[in-house]
């Protein structure tokens, strides 16, 4: 399309507002509810300008990016009246349209209040897709949106042009992180590094961080294990003209993430207090009753007529309320909803200790006397108490460190055998990994025990890179012994690529007279000088299968992955050799015809 027809065609969109708003839910998995809904603009089906992204970069071309900005700002509002969505409504504001100088401050309310929306349930999600060098005016624009009451969110994290300075300066309540660092994040270490990086700032500058473009399951897994909570993308939900409501009719479909092998997969029944709750129109003055009449009572759970949680009400809080002259009189019958909170944590009791630990950590307004809800199908079961998390946290850390190897700090012979009975326990199918490094000893008596050392922790690292977090585990046995359980369906690829960096990665510790060579010599076991190949990995593995659990404990499937190692390392360099428990069915006959 020209110029000259882009116009035509922007212009006759304009005119008539042709345009179409979708909404794709953004869903906190912790609370089962949906956060909000994300406008999504499209143009008309029979126009080329029907993609956001041909549309838009018309707009921009034509100069008219202010104007179709509003213009889908207005279908949006009007459609998300109509569908009546509870919730927030996120709104894509680009920069450049905020700075145009023929933007007129103003027309988002003006909209907002022709459609009955307050402006507390609107964020402005920017949207950066040019470089930004206006920073005090955009600051200034921005701040004219949050006295207004909006929220403000930055969109795509990472991929912008100065991203990071923007959430310095403008201190969102919300930060996307863009699809790249999603995509394949179970596979990728430096991607769950930035991640958990993004969390820690997002901690610091109070802002709420929002996963988008999700489209798998072990993507889900990860971010979920990590103390992501709130997500967005294909695997929930697309976009849509109707968008579900219900976020438990969504989450179902895709299962809960699985709990990793190397955690213990209790839930938090031991953590609940069945305290009882008041209701969204109980009068203020009997709340306050209820704290009077037990002074151990922190907190009080503020529910609607399906008894889900819509609030919650801190002692403190409601105390520093009433202390203020004539408060009490004011507030004593009104209904609690006029000073509850709505800043509070919602968890499922199938969730698992940590997984709330993380949730906890990454909340910035958490108070250690302010408890957190424990729900059952996202209907009120009672309280958990943030001094509960942490004692039970303290406890198993310490465990952990009394069984980690002290080189490498990975998980040692108990917390090993521990994850095997869990795992038949739980009849998952599963890869059990023998890894041992060949020709390790010669190298230790040649290159000294520090460099021996080095080989391990290198090793080490490269098991961690390898593993899934949420549905893998890695431990040290002892020496050159390690242990890898993957839940991880892509197990052969994950070992292949295992290979491949370690025999890169150990290139350094060499000399280059061994390296040329492709050998070294050294002292074999019987004192004697032999020439030895570099180091390579023999890999023996157990592919164990849900059926066969129940046949098999913890040791006699450590021995099937030993006896695996010890047919790997019968061949020269790398090796892998699978055991599969197929193979095994006839066993328990056997055994009892002898």
């Amino acid at each position: 399309m020209t110029v000259t027809d882009q116009l035509s065609s922007l212009g006759q969109i304009l005119a008539h507002g042709d345009l179409h708003s979708l909404f794709q839910p953004i869903v906190s998995v912790a609370e089962r509810r949906i956060l909000g809904y994300e406008a999504l603009t499209r143009g008309p089906s029979n126009s080329p300008l029907h993609s956001p992204l041909t549309l838009f970069a018309a707009a921009r071309q034509t100069g008219l990016l202010s104007e179709l900005e509003v213009a889908c700002r207005k279908s949006a509002c009007r459609r998300f009246s109509e569908l009546q969505l509870d919730g927030l409504l996120f709104l894509n504001v680009s920069p450049d349209s905020l700075l145009d100088a023929n933007h007129q401050p103003g027309r988002t309310l003006q909209l907002l209040q022709a459609y009955g929306i307050p402006p507390s349930r609107v964020v402005i999600e920017l949207t950066e897709q040019s470089p930004t060098d206006d920073f005090y005016l955009l600051d200034t624009a921005l701040h004219h949106y949050r006295d207004m009451g909006f929220s403000i969110a930055l969109d795509d994290l990472g991929a912008g042009y100065s991203s990071l300075r923007l959430w310095s300066e403008l201190r969102p309540d919300y930060v996307k992180i863009d699809r790249h660092f999603i995509d394949g994040i179970h596979r990728d270490a430096v991607k769950r590094e930035f991640v958990g990086s993004i969390l820690q700032m997002a901690k610091a500058s109070r802002s709420k961080v929002i996963a988008e473009g999700i489209e798998l399951e072990e993507e889900l897994a990860v971010l979920c294990e990590m103390g992501v909570d709130l997500l967005q993308g294909y695997l929930l939900c697309r976009p849509q003209e109707t968008p579900p409501t219900d976020a438990r009719k969504m989450l179902p479909a895709i299962g809960q993430p699985s709990t990793p092998l190397g955690e213990e997969g209790s839930d938090l029944t031991a953590l609940l207090n069945e305290q009882l709750a008041v209701s969204i129109s109980t009068p203020t003055a009997d709340v306050l009753e209820a704290f009077r009449a037990q002074a151990n009572l922190n907190s009080l759970a503020v529910l609607d007529e399906q008894q889900r949680p819509v609030g919650i009400v801190h002692r403190h809080s409601l105390s520093d309320v009433l202390l203020k002259p004539f408060a009490t009189e004011l507030y004593a019958r009104k209904p609690i909803s006029r000073l509850m909170s709505n800043d509070f944590l919602a968890v499922e009791i199938t969730q698992s200790l940590q997984q709330v630990s993380r949730l906890l950590t990454s909340r910035a307004r958490q108070r250690m006397e302010e408890d957190f809800v424990i729900t059952v199908e996202g209907c009120y079961q009672g309280l958990g108490r943030v001094i509960d998390v942490l004692k039970l946290i303290t406890e198993l850390k310490i465990q952990q460190a009394r069984y980690a190897n002290p080189l490498t700090l990975l998980p040692g012979n108990v917390p090993i055998q521990q994850c095997l009975a869990r795992l038949l326990q739980q009849n998952r199918e599963a890869a059990v990994c023998y890894v041992d490094i060949d020709s390790f000893k010669p190298f230790n008596d040649l290159y000294g025990y520090a460099k021996g050392d080095e080989v391990l922790l290198c090793l080490a690292h490269c098991l961690n890179e390898r593993i899934d977090p949420s549905r893998d585990f890695v431990g040290h046995i002892g020496g050159d012994d390690f242990l890898l359980v993957f839940g991880s369906r892509d197990w052969r690829a994950r070992l292949n690529q295992l290979l491949e960096d370690f025999q890169s990665q150990c290139r350094r510790f060499y000399l280059e007279e061994h390296l040329d060579a492709g050998c070294f010599i050294s002292h074999n076991r019987q004192g004697q000088r032999e020439e030895f190949a570099l180091l390579s990995l023999s890999l023996g593995v157990v592919h164990l299968h849900p059926q066969h659990c129940s046949q098999l404990d913890a040791s006699e499937l450590a021995g099937l992955a030993s006896e695996a190692k010890r047919q790997a390392k019968a061949i020269p360099g790398y090796s892998l050799h699978v055991i599969d428990t197929h193979t095994l069915q006839e066993r328990p006959a056997q055994a009892s015809a002898g």
